[in-house]
């Protein structure tokens, strides 16, 4: 196996470096360490999207350049790993599962807006009783007419308070099993009848959302997928939620700022960097965020191949996030007490930022299917264990 990218690859990721050099705002701090600023990030994706980065492995009559897979990720690890909000769920699930379920006319109206960063999009899965069990959801849509009138409640809507429009999954036949009778659905989130209140996590970030539908109505013609089987639909979508390179390139990024503050930093007059528990903690890190690594480029190749990566998806989700989890306990171990301290805290190491990715780890192994279930889905489909 050849670890090396082509020259030609390698040439890209230096532009791409460049762009982050020149095009960034000054004093930007990166994703993560304040409440997202949608202006400041749209405008970011404006900026990938002028260039064709954005989306550049989709379709060219989608708004794509028809790129090979592995530019994808070489632009969405450098992205991650210098925090520029480029990936967001319109281009990294929606648009990819349009291409594969969506109509014609959806395709059309929706995926050369997304490649041009001029929408943004929610998430409607989980409800207050359904979270890990997804298909026991009840957030109903009835037909009438041209339309579908939604009634429940969704809960954990990442970003929706900064959303135009909402990909959901609602009960269209409540006498069907629970994972038949749901369907995959498009609403425009200016909908009368949509209430958003807001969830504030222990980082105190307003990232999360709890969505209320009363009589919420959207056409017939934004249901993606056949009618009953959106379950189905939802599920391919959640294969390219839970991959990607995101997670390894930040971990490669919190890791090396780690290593160089054990450079700096001394306790009781010893160097950290010369404490065999810190060195051989770090030693380990770095193993993991290379494993992690591996994996998504393995889920890249499956997909340059057009070949089904749902296994290797819940392998890449459930190491990377546990991975996180891990690297910010070891920071936090090194830092003592001062981690601790937050951000605006003149003696808060490393801007506070391993104190504000320690609390929103935990939230890592629940967002976007727990690591049990993505367990299961690792023994079922990739090891052909039985149920039970």
């Amino acid at each position: 196996m050849d670890f090396e990218f082509p020259p030609e690859l390698e040439k890209f990721r230096q532009e791409v470096r460049e762009f982050v050099r020149t095009e960034i705002p000054p004093g930007y701090e990166g994703v993560g360490m304040e409440e997202e600023d949608p202006k400041e990030s749209q405008a970011i994706r404006r900026k990938l999207a002028a260039r064709g980065w954005l989306t550049m492995a989709w379709p060219k009559q989608y708004g794509g350049m028809e790129a090979p897979h592995y530019q994808q990720l070489v632009f969405n690890e450098e992205m991650a790993y210098h925090r520029v909000p480029a990936a967001d769920n319109s281009v990294t699930m929606l648009g990819p599962i349009l291409m594969l379920e969506g109509t014609e006319e959806q395709k059309r109206e929706f995926l050369p807006r997304i490649a041009r960063a001029e929408m943004r999009w929610g998430q409607g899965y989980s409800e207050p009783g359904s979270g890990s069990d997804l298909a026991s959801l009840q957030t109903s849509a009835v037909a009438d007419g041209d339309d579908f009138v939604i009634n429940g409640t969704k809960i954990w809507t990442s970003g929706a308070h900064n959303a135009e429009w909402l990909f959901m999954l609602a009960r269209t036949n409540q006498d069907a099993e629970k994972h038949r009778g749901i369907s995959f659905l498009l609403v425009d989130m200016k909908t009368p009848g949509l209430t958003i209140r807001p969830i504030i996590n222990m980082a105190g970030i307003h990232g999360f959302n709890q969505l209320f539908f009363d009589n919420v109505r959207t056409p017939k013609r934004y249901l993606v997928g056949e009618l009953n089987r959106g379950w189905y639909v939802g599920a391919r979508l959640l294969d390219f939620e839970r991959s990607g390179v995101q997670r390894s390139a930040t971990g490669k990024r919190i890791l090396e700022e780690l290593v160089q503050f054990a450079k700096e930093t001394s306790w009781d007059g010893v160097p950290l960097a010369k404490k065999p528990e810190v060195r051989n903690r770090l030693a380990d890190m770095a193993v993991e965020v290379e494993v992690c690594r591996m994996i998504s480029y393995r889920i890249a190749y499956l997909q340059s191949r057009g070949e089904v990566f749902n296994k290797e998806a819940s392998v890449g989700k459930v190491f990377g996030s546990e991975m996180q989890q891990r690297l910010y306990r070891t920071g936090m171990s090194m830092l003592g007490l001062y981690g601790m301290l937050s951000r605006g805290s003149k003696w808060a190491p490393l801007q506070g930022r391993i104190q504000r990715g320690f609390l929103t780890s935990f939230s890592s192994t629940i967002a976007a299917g727990t690591s049990e279930i993505q367990r299961n889905v690792i023994a079922n489909r990739g090891l052909g264990l039985p149920r039970g």
